[in-house]
Protein backbone atom coordinates (compact mmCIF):
# COMPACT_ATOMS: atom_id res chain seq x y z
CA UNK A 1 0.00 0.00 0.00
CA UNK A 2 2.76 2.41 1.02
CA UNK A 3 4.79 1.48 -2.08
CA UNK A 4 1.80 2.09 -4.38
CA UNK A 5 1.22 5.50 -2.80
CA UNK A 6 4.86 6.48 -3.27
CA UNK A 7 4.75 5.41 -6.94
CA UNK A 8 1.59 7.44 -7.58
CA UNK A 9 3.14 10.45 -5.85
CA UNK A 10 6.28 10.17 -8.01
CA UNK A 11 4.25 9.88 -11.22
CA UNK A 12 2.09 12.89 -10.33
CA UNK A 13 5.14 15.00 -9.44
CA UNK A 14 6.56 14.19 -12.89
CA UNK A 15 3.38 14.69 -14.91
CA UNK A 16 2.08 17.91 -13.30
CA UNK A 17 5.16 20.02 -14.27
CA UNK A 18 4.77 18.89 -17.89
CA UNK A 19 1.05 19.71 -17.96
CA UNK A 20 1.56 23.15 -16.41
CA UNK A 21 4.42 23.92 -18.80
CA UNK A 22 2.27 23.03 -21.81
CA UNK A 23 -0.65 25.08 -20.46
CA UNK A 24 1.51 28.19 -20.04
CA UNK A 25 3.11 27.51 -23.41
CA UNK A 26 -0.40 27.37 -24.85
CA UNK A 27 -1.11 30.91 -23.61
CA UNK A 28 2.05 32.12 -25.39
CA UNK A 29 0.95 30.40 -28.59
CA UNK A 30 -2.48 32.04 -28.27
CA UNK A 31 -0.78 35.43 -27.89
CA UNK A 32 1.04 34.78 -31.18
CA UNK A 33 -2.32 34.16 -32.83
CA UNK A 34 -2.04 30.41 -33.36
CA UNK A 35 -4.09 27.49 -32.06
CA UNK A 36 -2.24 25.71 -29.20
CA UNK A 37 -4.05 22.42 -29.73
CA UNK A 38 -3.19 22.43 -33.43
CA UNK A 39 0.43 23.36 -32.71
CA UNK A 40 0.87 20.67 -30.07
CA UNK A 41 -0.91 18.19 -32.34
CA UNK A 42 1.64 18.81 -35.11
CA UNK A 43 4.53 18.55 -32.64
CA UNK A 44 3.40 15.22 -31.18
CA UNK A 45 2.06 13.67 -34.39
CA UNK A 46 5.17 14.37 -36.48
CA UNK A 47 7.60 13.18 -33.81
CA UNK A 48 5.82 10.13 -32.38
CA UNK A 49 3.07 8.96 -34.73
CA UNK A 50 4.92 8.67 -38.02
CA UNK A 51 7.45 5.89 -38.61
CA UNK A 52 10.26 8.22 -39.66
CA UNK A 53 9.48 10.76 -36.95
CA UNK A 54 9.46 8.14 -34.20
CA UNK A 55 12.76 6.64 -35.37
CA UNK A 56 14.34 10.10 -35.45
CA UNK A 57 13.01 10.69 -31.93
CA UNK A 58 14.58 7.43 -30.77
CA UNK A 59 17.86 8.52 -32.33
CA UNK A 60 17.94 11.83 -30.47
CA UNK A 61 16.77 10.14 -27.27
CA UNK A 62 19.68 7.66 -27.28
CA UNK A 63 22.40 9.85 -25.69
CA UNK A 64 19.81 11.40 -23.37
CA UNK A 65 18.93 7.97 -21.98
CA UNK A 66 22.60 7.37 -21.16
CA UNK A 67 23.22 10.76 -19.57
CA UNK A 68 19.97 10.38 -17.62
CA UNK A 69 21.13 7.00 -16.31
CA UNK A 70 24.56 8.46 -15.51
CA UNK A 71 22.89 11.10 -13.34
CA UNK A 72 20.37 8.73 -11.77
CA UNK A 73 22.80 6.11 -10.49
CA UNK A 74 24.60 8.72 -8.38
CA UNK A 75 21.67 10.98 -7.45
CA UNK A 76 19.77 7.96 -6.10
CA UNK A 77 22.53 7.63 -3.49
CA UNK A 78 22.54 11.39 -2.83
CA UNK A 79 25.91 11.67 -4.59
CA UNK A 80 25.68 14.60 -6.98
CA UNK A 81 27.71 13.98 -10.11
CA UNK A 82 27.22 17.31 -11.88
CA UNK A 83 30.09 16.50 -14.25
CA UNK A 84 28.18 14.30 -16.71
CA UNK A 85 28.39 17.03 -19.36
CA UNK A 86 32.18 17.26 -19.09
CA UNK A 87 32.58 13.47 -18.99
CA UNK A 88 30.39 13.12 -22.07
CA UNK A 89 32.31 15.82 -23.97
CA UNK A 90 35.68 14.31 -23.08
CA UNK A 91 34.55 10.86 -24.19
CA UNK A 92 33.09 12.21 -27.41
CA UNK A 93 36.20 14.27 -28.19
CA UNK A 94 38.68 11.41 -27.85
CA UNK A 95 36.33 8.97 -29.57
CA UNK A 96 36.45 11.43 -32.47
CA UNK A 97 40.24 11.61 -32.33
CA UNK A 98 40.49 7.80 -32.34
CA UNK A 99 37.98 7.66 -35.17
CA UNK A 100 39.82 10.23 -37.27
CA UNK A 101 43.50 9.47 -36.71
CA UNK A 102 43.55 5.67 -36.56
CA UNK A 103 44.01 4.16 -40.03
CA UNK A 104 41.07 2.56 -41.80
CA UNK A 105 40.45 -0.84 -40.24
CA UNK A 106 37.75 -3.36 -39.55
CA UNK A 107 34.56 -1.43 -38.82
CA UNK A 108 33.62 -3.34 -35.64
CA UNK A 109 37.15 -3.07 -34.21
CA UNK A 110 37.34 0.63 -35.00
CA UNK A 111 34.05 1.35 -33.21
CA UNK A 112 35.10 -0.77 -30.22
CA UNK A 113 38.32 1.24 -29.92
CA UNK A 114 36.40 4.54 -30.12
CA UNK A 115 33.96 3.42 -27.42
CA UNK A 116 36.73 1.95 -25.29
CA UNK A 117 38.67 5.23 -25.39
CA UNK A 118 35.50 7.18 -24.52
CA UNK A 119 34.67 4.90 -21.58
CA UNK A 120 38.18 5.23 -20.16
CA UNK A 121 38.06 9.04 -20.53
CA UNK A 122 34.67 9.28 -18.84
CA UNK A 123 35.71 7.00 -15.98
CA UNK A 124 39.04 8.75 -15.34
CA UNK A 125 37.35 12.16 -15.32
CA UNK A 126 34.68 10.88 -12.89
CA UNK A 127 37.32 9.22 -10.69
CA UNK A 128 38.92 12.57 -9.74
CA UNK A 129 35.92 13.96 -7.79
CA UNK A 130 35.12 10.47 -6.47
CA UNK A 131 38.54 10.14 -4.82
CA UNK A 132 38.35 13.70 -3.49
CA UNK A 133 34.94 12.89 -2.02
CA UNK A 134 36.00 9.62 -0.39
CA UNK A 135 39.54 10.49 0.72
CA UNK A 136 39.29 14.21 1.48
CA UNK A 137 35.54 14.72 2.11
CA UNK A 138 35.44 17.36 -0.63
CA UNK A 139 31.96 18.36 -1.83
CA UNK A 140 31.51 16.43 -5.09
CA UNK A 141 28.83 18.82 -6.39
CA UNK A 142 31.21 21.79 -6.43
CA UNK A 143 34.13 19.80 -7.87
CA UNK A 144 32.18 18.16 -10.70
CA UNK A 145 30.40 21.39 -11.56
CA UNK A 146 33.63 23.37 -11.83
CA UNK A 147 35.43 20.60 -13.74
CA UNK A 148 32.81 20.87 -16.49
CA UNK A 149 33.92 24.39 -17.40
CA UNK A 150 37.60 23.49 -17.12
CA UNK A 151 37.05 20.58 -19.50
CA UNK A 152 35.05 22.66 -21.98
CA UNK A 153 37.88 25.21 -22.17
CA UNK A 154 40.55 22.50 -22.44
CA UNK A 155 38.70 20.82 -25.32
CA UNK A 156 38.16 24.19 -26.98
CA UNK A 157 41.92 24.83 -26.79
CA UNK A 158 42.73 21.44 -28.36
CA UNK A 159 40.05 21.83 -31.02
CA UNK A 160 41.32 25.25 -32.09
CA UNK A 161 44.94 24.13 -31.82
CA UNK A 162 46.72 20.86 -32.41
CA UNK A 163 43.65 18.83 -33.44
CA UNK A 164 42.01 21.44 -35.66
CA UNK A 165 41.00 20.45 -39.17
CA UNK A 166 42.46 23.30 -41.23
CA UNK A 167 40.43 22.30 -44.28
CA UNK A 168 37.14 22.96 -42.45
CA UNK A 169 35.56 26.38 -42.71
CA UNK A 170 34.91 26.46 -38.95
CA UNK A 171 36.54 25.23 -35.75
CA UNK A 172 36.39 21.43 -35.77
CA UNK A 173 38.47 18.29 -35.49
CA UNK A 174 38.93 16.07 -38.59
CA UNK A 175 35.96 13.95 -39.67
CA UNK A 176 36.11 10.40 -38.34
CA UNK A 177 36.85 7.53 -40.72
CA UNK A 178 33.91 5.82 -42.38
CA UNK A 179 34.77 2.62 -40.51
CA UNK A 180 34.04 4.44 -37.23
CA UNK A 181 30.65 5.72 -38.36
CA UNK A 182 27.33 4.05 -37.61
CA UNK A 183 25.26 3.62 -40.77
CA UNK A 184 21.73 4.98 -40.74
CA UNK A 185 18.79 2.63 -41.04
CA UNK A 186 16.57 3.52 -44.00
CA UNK A 187 15.69 7.18 -44.47
CA UNK A 188 15.68 7.96 -40.76
CA UNK A 189 18.60 9.02 -38.56
CA UNK A 190 18.42 5.93 -36.33
CA UNK A 191 21.52 3.72 -36.16
CA UNK A 192 22.79 0.63 -34.34
CA UNK A 193 23.81 2.95 -31.50
CA UNK A 194 20.16 3.12 -30.42
CA UNK A 195 20.07 -0.68 -30.12
CA UNK A 196 23.20 -0.55 -27.95
CA UNK A 197 21.56 2.08 -25.74
CA UNK A 198 18.43 -0.03 -25.27
CA UNK A 199 20.58 -3.02 -24.25
CA UNK A 200 22.42 -0.82 -21.73
CA UNK A 201 19.06 0.45 -20.44
CA UNK A 202 17.91 -3.10 -19.72
CA UNK A 203 21.21 -3.92 -18.00
CA UNK A 204 21.00 -0.77 -15.87
CA UNK A 205 17.41 -1.62 -14.94
CA UNK A 206 18.56 -4.91 -13.42
CA UNK A 207 21.60 -3.26 -11.82
CA UNK A 208 19.51 -0.54 -10.16
CA UNK A 209 16.40 -2.57 -9.35
CA UNK A 210 17.44 -6.19 -8.89
CA UNK A 211 21.14 -6.34 -8.02
CA UNK A 212 22.98 -6.11 -4.71
CA UNK A 213 24.61 -2.86 -5.87
CA UNK A 214 21.18 -1.39 -6.56
CA UNK A 215 20.01 -2.10 -3.02
CA UNK A 216 23.28 -0.69 -1.66
CA UNK A 217 22.79 2.50 -3.67
CA UNK A 218 19.30 2.90 -2.19
CA UNK A 219 20.62 2.25 1.33
CA UNK A 220 23.39 4.84 0.94
CA UNK A 221 20.86 7.37 -0.33
CA UNK A 222 18.58 6.86 2.67
CA UNK A 223 21.20 6.73 5.42
CA UNK A 224 24.93 6.49 4.59
CA UNK A 225 25.95 6.38 8.27
CA UNK A 226 23.69 3.38 8.94
CA UNK A 227 24.92 1.69 5.75
CA UNK A 228 28.52 2.15 6.95
CA UNK A 229 27.61 0.83 10.40
CA UNK A 230 26.17 -2.38 8.91
CA UNK A 231 29.55 -3.15 7.34
CA UNK A 232 29.10 -1.62 3.89
CA UNK A 233 32.18 0.08 2.46
CA UNK A 234 30.40 3.29 1.46
CA UNK A 235 33.54 4.94 0.07
CA UNK A 236 34.17 2.02 -2.28
CA UNK A 237 30.54 2.06 -3.44
CA UNK A 238 30.74 5.79 -4.17
CA UNK A 239 33.79 5.22 -6.36
CA UNK A 240 32.03 2.37 -8.19
CA UNK A 241 28.92 4.53 -8.77
CA UNK A 242 31.00 7.41 -10.11
CA UNK A 243 32.94 5.08 -12.42
CA UNK A 244 29.71 3.63 -13.82
CA UNK A 245 28.34 7.15 -14.25
CA UNK A 246 31.51 8.24 -16.06
CA UNK A 247 31.42 5.17 -18.31
CA UNK A 248 27.79 5.82 -19.30
CA UNK A 249 28.65 9.46 -20.04
CA UNK A 250 31.61 8.41 -22.18
CA UNK A 251 29.44 5.97 -24.15
CA UNK A 252 26.92 8.77 -24.74
CA UNK A 253 29.69 11.00 -26.13
CA UNK A 254 31.14 8.28 -28.35
CA UNK A 255 27.72 7.27 -29.66
CA UNK A 256 26.80 10.86 -30.44
CA UNK A 257 30.12 11.29 -32.25
CA UNK A 258 29.88 8.10 -34.31
CA UNK A 259 26.17 8.32 -35.14
CA UNK A 260 25.45 12.04 -35.54
CA UNK A 261 28.29 14.59 -35.35
CA UNK A 262 31.27 12.73 -36.91
CA UNK A 263 33.64 15.51 -35.75
CA UNK A 264 34.07 17.57 -32.60
CA UNK A 265 32.88 21.17 -32.85
CA UNK A 266 32.35 23.85 -30.23
CA UNK A 267 28.61 23.09 -30.42
CA UNK A 268 29.06 19.30 -30.19
CA UNK A 269 26.61 18.98 -27.28
CA UNK A 270 24.34 21.81 -28.43
CA UNK A 271 22.71 24.10 -25.87
CA UNK A 272 22.26 23.59 -22.92
CA UNK A 273 24.02 20.26 -23.47
CA UNK A 274 23.24 16.55 -23.48
CA UNK A 275 24.65 16.16 -19.97
CA UNK A 276 22.53 18.98 -18.53
CA UNK A 277 19.46 17.63 -20.34
CA UNK A 278 20.25 14.25 -18.79
CA UNK A 279 19.92 15.80 -15.35
CA UNK A 280 16.46 17.10 -16.15
CA UNK A 281 15.47 13.75 -17.66
CA UNK A 282 16.64 11.89 -14.54
CA UNK A 283 14.56 14.23 -12.35
CA UNK A 284 11.53 13.94 -14.61
CA UNK A 285 11.90 10.15 -14.71
CA UNK A 286 12.19 9.88 -10.93
CA UNK A 287 15.70 8.35 -11.22
CA UNK A 288 14.07 5.17 -12.53
CA UNK A 289 15.39 3.51 -15.75
CA UNK A 290 11.86 3.15 -17.15
CA UNK A 291 11.00 6.73 -16.18
CA UNK A 292 14.24 7.96 -17.76
CA UNK A 293 13.42 6.15 -21.00
CA UNK A 294 9.97 7.77 -21.16
CA UNK A 295 11.34 11.22 -20.25
CA UNK A 296 14.12 10.93 -22.87
CA UNK A 297 11.58 10.01 -25.57
CA UNK A 298 9.46 12.98 -24.52
CA UNK A 299 12.36 15.45 -24.70
CA UNK A 300 13.60 14.05 -27.99
CA UNK A 301 10.04 14.33 -29.37
CA UNK A 302 10.05 18.02 -28.47
CA UNK A 303 13.28 18.44 -30.43
CA UNK A 304 12.20 16.56 -33.56
CA UNK A 305 8.70 18.03 -33.46
CA UNK A 306 9.91 21.62 -33.07
CA UNK A 307 11.22 21.69 -36.65
CA UNK A 308 7.76 20.78 -37.94
CA UNK A 309 6.16 23.62 -35.96
CA UNK A 310 8.08 26.12 -38.11
CA UNK A 311 6.96 24.39 -41.29
CA UNK A 312 3.23 24.19 -40.57
CA UNK A 313 2.57 27.18 -38.28
CA UNK A 314 3.96 30.65 -37.58
CA UNK A 315 4.97 29.61 -34.06
CA UNK A 316 8.77 29.83 -33.64
CA UNK A 317 10.56 26.61 -32.66
CA UNK A 318 11.92 28.43 -29.60
CA UNK A 319 8.56 27.71 -27.93
CA UNK A 320 10.02 24.28 -27.15
CA UNK A 321 12.89 25.87 -25.21
CA UNK A 322 10.35 27.90 -23.24
CA UNK A 323 8.38 24.75 -22.41
CA UNK A 324 11.57 22.97 -21.32
CA UNK A 325 12.49 25.92 -19.10
CA UNK A 326 9.03 25.88 -17.52
CA UNK A 327 9.33 22.16 -16.84
CA UNK A 328 12.61 22.79 -15.01
CA UNK A 329 10.93 25.52 -12.96
CA UNK A 330 7.94 23.37 -12.00
CA UNK A 331 10.09 20.32 -11.24
CA UNK A 332 11.53 22.30 -8.33
CA UNK A 333 8.07 22.22 -6.74
CA UNK A 334 6.78 19.09 -5.02
CA UNK A 335 3.10 19.41 -5.84
CA UNK A 336 2.20 16.16 -4.11
CA UNK A 337 3.85 15.12 -0.85
CA UNK A 338 2.98 13.35 2.37
CA UNK A 339 1.45 16.55 3.76
CA UNK A 340 -0.77 17.20 0.75
CA UNK A 341 -4.40 16.81 1.80
CA UNK A 342 -5.54 15.73 -1.63
CA UNK A 343 -3.07 12.86 -1.60
CA UNK A 344 -4.05 11.90 1.95
CA UNK A 345 -7.71 11.80 0.93
CA UNK A 346 -6.84 9.60 -2.02
CA UNK A 347 -4.95 7.16 0.22
CA UNK A 348 -7.81 7.14 2.75
CA UNK A 349 -10.42 6.48 0.06
CA UNK A 350 -8.32 3.68 -1.41
CA UNK A 351 -7.85 2.12 2.02
CA UNK A 352 -11.59 2.22 2.74
CA UNK A 353 -12.35 0.69 -0.67
CA UNK A 354 -9.94 -2.16 0.07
Amino acid sequence: MKKDGKLIKTILNSILPVILAFVLGGFIILAIGENPLETYGILIRKSLFTAKGFMNTLHYASPLILTGLAIAITFKANIYNMGVEGQMLLGGFFAGIAGAYLPNMNSVLHKLICFGVAIICGMVFALIPALLKVKCRVNEMVVTLMLNYAMIKALEFMTTGVFRDLSAGYVATPTIQESAMFSRIGTSRITLFTVIVLVILVIMYFVMKKSKLGYEITAIGKNPEFAEATGMNVGKKIIIMMLISGALSGIAGAGWMCSEQFKYTLSFSANPGLGWDGMLIALLGGHSPIGIFIAAIFFAALKTGSDNINMYTSVPKEIVSIIQGLIILFLAIKFINDNTRLFDRFKKAKKEAA
